[in-house]
């Protein structure tokens, strides 16, 4: 799979098309790790604080009441 990076000079109206370097594919590639490690992080803390307030007992509206 080619990745390709549009440049657009927004002086001239130039815009450059060209392929992604090695280096350039493995830093997106780690970004997008980051960005699936940080969504399941923030997944995993919103499932830990609906577990306590479930063992708190609280209903949705006091839920909302108390977040918001």
């Amino acid at each position: 799979m080619t990745h390709t990076i549009k440049i657009h000079n927004v002086e001239t109206g130039e815009v450059i098309e060209r392929d992604m370097t090695k280096e350039e594919i493995v830093n997106l590639d780690a970004i997008r790790k980051q960005g699936d490690a940080d969504e399941q992080a923030a997944a995993d803390k919103a499932a830990a604080r609906q577990a306590v307030y479930a063992k708190l007992g609280l209903t949705d509206d006091e839920i909302q009441a108390i977040t918001n």
